[in-house]
């Protein structure tokens, strides 16, 4: 006679096996670790410093809004 097996087990196994496959793939696609992370923030770091340093002018302004247009709200009339 053959073993019971209980379907809704069976199932719930398959699915998460998928899942971990899926996030395997996920993590080798897409995955950086921490080291990888920091060392790119350095890199980026160190390359803002040498050319923060090489500029003719002062450093840039950090914000876009740094240019004011004049709606003329404030003209009297």
């Amino acid at each position: 006679m053959a073993d019971v097996v209980n379907l809704n087990k069976f199932r719930k196994r398959k699915a998460k096996a998928e899942r971990q496959r899926t996030a395997e793939v996920n993590r080798r696609l897409h995955g950086r670790t921490k080291a990888e992370r920091a060392r790119e923030e350095l890199s980026k770091q160190q390359l803002t410093r040498s050319t923060e340093g090489a500029r003719l002018e002062g450093p840039r302004p950090n914000a876009p809004s740094a240019v004011v247009e004049d709606d003329g709200s404030d003209v009297t009339e």
